[in-house]
């Protein structure tokens, strides 16, 4: 049987086709769209609104939909008053590896900046996740996370001030905070790690430099030493658009 460019099993707009037959006309746009974005390739401007509406012959919100899709999925990026074709999402390993690991393992250079530290009693809450005395001081250390200077991601890492009582004299901020555990001679055992799908709050998307509507993958871990003995909370919000994780099972 013969069909449409578009439509041949397996074409981008067939697997988009709902049980009723009818192709929304946005995911159409979406499918063309798409092929003009790999012949483009990274970092070049797609063509206006206008311009996409006059060539596929719809309106311009169809095609403001078909785009805001793309960019949701990582496939386009916002640049200054245009859009570009956005490279390849940046893969992170769920494992004990730091972020400065993962991201150099893709050529790419990471980076953090600090937006706070300080120090405050442990509350009952972060006291009981964590196995740490109710009141005792813990350090919070707030950064932003960088891939080539790109704000990709936020993370906020709490630690009991007795295991790094220096913190705040002797960590660099924009250096890696395992590698500097390591150096004080703490060694990482395990973790427990929940991963979820959150939008986010108003100042983080301020802080990431990413619209409130744009969906995040939120990595909750609590990390023990060697000896089993509780180490760090982090809670870890990245761009769901920028990033994908992977994982080695065995059977």
């Amino acid at each position: 049987m013969d069909y449409p460019n578009d439509q041949a099993p397996g074409a981008p707009v067939r697997s988009g086709i709902p049980e009723h037959g009818r192709i929304p006309k946005y995911y159409a746009v979406k499918a063309r769209l798409s092929v003009l974005v790999e012949e483009l390739g990274e970092g070049n401007l797609i063509p206006t609104e206008r311009d996409l509406a006059e060539r596929f012959e719809v309106a311009r919100e169809t095609v403001r939909q078909a785009v805001r899709e793309l960019v949701l999925e990582g496939r386009l990026r916002r640049q200054g008053r245009g859009t570009v074709v956005a490279g390849p999402k940046l893969e992170q390993p769920l494992s004990l590896a730091s972020y400065t690991e993962g991201v150099r393992r893709q050529g790419r250079t990471p980076g953090r900046t600090l937006v706070s530290l300080d120090r405050f009693p442990a509350p009952d809450a972060l006291a009981a996740e964590t196995g740490l005395v109710r009141g005792e001081l813990v350090w919070h250390l707030e950064r932003v996370l960088l891939a080539d200077d790109e704000r990709v991601g936020l993370e906020s890492t709490y630690v009991a001030v007795s295991r790094v009582p220096r913190l705040d004299a002797d960590f660099e901020p924009d250096s890696s905070f395992y590698a500097y555990l390591n150096a004080q001679g703490i060694t990482f055992g395990d973790a427990d790690e929940r991963i979820e799908t959150v939008l986010a709050t108003p100042r983080e998307a301020l802080l990431i430099g990413t619209p409130p509507a744009l969906p995040m993958l939120l990595i909750h871990r609590v990390s023990r030493d060697t000896e089993g003995q509780p180490l760090e909370r982090v809670r870890s919000l990245y761009r769901g658009d920028r990033f994908s994780f992977s994982a080695h099972l065995n059977g």
